[in-house]
């Protein structure tokens, strides 16, 4: 009988073997040459295989060699193959090394072909690694010692469940990441107390109950993106933004955009630009105050540069005090992957998926889940899928499934003027109610957040704010990406954040010159505000939501925050 905890005594491989990775090797230069993929020249390419086989024996060798104490094993960093199988077996261990193997040559690859230009470069290295990751054996149930064991241990109890999953998830027609019952909006989500004190046919104002008894006078008007919920500001109580704000003695409003449907097949950039004009001066009118400070997060930071640039065209850049950009871009030459997203070819396809005026938010959902692959959808797969797992609860995760649908027209022209042709940032090149815009004209102080490891907002695109907006401004760097980035209460104590108080002419420089500061941004970011607008006033009359000119409509988190 063979022990399994026995490596393999063949010395070398034999000549099937030899001649079997010959023509695997050579099928895949000839399967991309048909598909016009231009490859490296003849001797790269000989380098190239030399290289691989030199890995491939060495490989080889490890396995003829007795096998390593389990302590002076090096730790395994890849999650997906966590599990002690992975190294015990010799059989899933070299199936864990040679698709590392195989992977790694792939992704070289790319980076060795010549005569092609960078941005089809990066597309092609953005697709191998999709398949990259699609192709590991931890995807697939023969493949993967963890889910063998499962399905003995259960009986293929696990694999009727994970097919329960994957069936559940079909009718969907979008991924599950999270247990479904455990999170409600208005119960433990988006539970800050307020009111909608205005509806419009694009959004509603809600007014949130101060909890102090004085707040400062300048209240806070929050802009998020229309794409998912406004509540990644106001997730459980622990984490919630808003919630903390009010803590703060901030009067806080919150803008909650309607999810598009056929009644929006219209709507442009220019509604929400006008949107965010109107919101300012309700909050202005409804507190008697001359300016309020904004946020913008992601796109709504976006179209809030816009704002800021309009209202400067009109000469009414008095009314917005302090600007807050999380996450935001206006120049997108340095967009990362979603970049990917934008050629010609995809934006006539992008077309075709709204014949009622409306993208559904289930096809961006998936765009985004495929920017973060191997953790947002291969993970899911063999948990959920293969190993049978119930979900976990988490709140972030309950909300990036919450999608929104968005306006068709706007979709495709944001795509189009600012990812592919970047015309925010040319003066005049965009205009917005036939007023031209021009970010050079925006002095508005500006507090701008990015994230270190934001995948879909890079922070070195985000840094690019700072070249063009012309006021005071304060950037700073946050540990982590585009949600947990953002989303970090200093309660927590986790991550970090890096603070330059020196002049940079680039990102690299503010790094260099940067000192680390352990925990949360938040609290710096307060700091900012207050100084900025230090006046306080008692927290009564129109500052009880409701208790003003406008009254209210329904309790916080109102209806669209609902609508399907």
């Amino acid at each position: 009988m063979t022990n399994p905890d026995v490596p393999p005594t063949t010395a070398t491989p034999d000549l099937a073997d030899l001649q079997h990775w010959t023509w695997l090797m050579g099928r895949a230069q000839q399967m991309m040459l048909e598909a016009g993929v231009p490859l490296a020249p003849a001797e790269s390419l000989a380098e190239q295989t030399r290289d691989f086989w030199s890995d491939y024996l060495a490989l080889w060798q490890r396995f003829t060699t007795p096998a390593a104490p389990e302590a002076e094993r090096p730790k395994e960093k890849d999650r997906r193959f966590a599990n002690p199988a992975w190294r015990s077996n010799p059989a899933f261990d070299w199936m864990r090394q040679s698709y590392a193997l195989i992977a790694d040559h792939m992704l070289r690859g790319v980076d060795a072909l010549e005569g092609v230009d960078e941005r089809t470069r990066a597309q092609l290295k953005f697709a191998t690694s999709g398949f990259v990751d699609a192709m590991s054996p931890s995807n697939f149930a023969v493949t993967n010692p963890e889910v063998i064991e499962k399905t003995i241990e259960t009986r293929g109890q696990n694999l009727l469940t994970g097919l329960t999953n994957m069936l559940s998830d079909i009718g969907r027609g979008q991924l599950t990441h999270t247990e479904g019952t455990a999170f409600e909006v208005g119960r433990n989500l988006a539970a800050t107390p307020g009111k909608v004190v205005k509806r419009t046919a694009l959004y509603e104002l809600i007014q949130y109950t101060p909890t102090t008894e004085t707040v400062l006078a300048t209240p806070l008007l929050i802009f998020p993106p229309w794409i998912n919920r406004f509540y990644i500001l106001d997730l459980t109580p622990e984490k919630s933004f808003i919630r903390w704000a009010v803590a703060q003695g901030i009067t806080v409003f919150m803008v909650s955009w309607k999810s598009a449907d056929a009644s929006m097949a219209d709507v442009i950039w220019d509604d929400y630009v006008a949107a965010q004009v109107e919101a300012i001066d309700t909050v202005r009118g409804l507190l008697d105050v001359p300016a309020v400070h904004t946020v913008g997060y992601c796109v709504a930071g976006t179209t809030l540069a816009a704002t800021l640039a309009w209202l400067a065209a009109k000469e009414q850049a008095d009314k917005v005090a302090s600007a807050t950009f999380l996450t935001a871009q206006v120049d997108f030459s340095r967009a990362g992957e979603l970049l990917h997203f934008v050629d010609d070819e995809q934006l006539k396809m992008i077309a075709t998926l709204s014949p009622q005026g409306f993208l559904d938010g289930r096809y961006l959902a998936a765009t985004f889940n495929l920017l973060r692959g191997r953790d947002l959808i291969w993970n899911y797969v063999t948990n959920n899928y293969l190993l049978g797992k119930d979900y976990a609860p988490f709140d972030l995760l309950h909300w990036n499934g919450d999608v929104t649908n968005l306006p068709a027209k706007w979709h495709l022209a944001y795509l189009t003027d600012l990812y592919r042709d970047n015309l925010l940032i040319q003066p005049g090149a965009m205009s917005v109610g036939g007023v031209p815009l021009d970010l050079g004209k925006v002095e508005t102080p500006a507090y701008v957040q990015a994230g270190r490891e934001d995948h879909i907002a890079p922070a070195e695109s985000v840094w690019k704010l700072t070249e063009h907006l012309r006021g005071p401004l304060r950037f700073v760097l946050a540990g982590s990406g585009h949600i947990a980035g953002v989303v970090n209460p200093p309660a927590a104590g986790k991550y970090q954040h890096w603070i330059n108080d020196q002049p940079a002419d680039t990102l690299d420089a503010f790094v260099a010159g940067a000192r680390e500061v352990k925990g949360s941004w938040w609290n710096d970011w307060s700091a900012w505000l207050r100084a900025h607008a230090p006046a306080t006033v008692a927290a009564d009359d129109a500052r009880i939501p409701g208790a003003g000119a406008l009254p209210a409509i329904e309790d916080a988190p109102g209806s669209y925050v609902r609508a399907r």
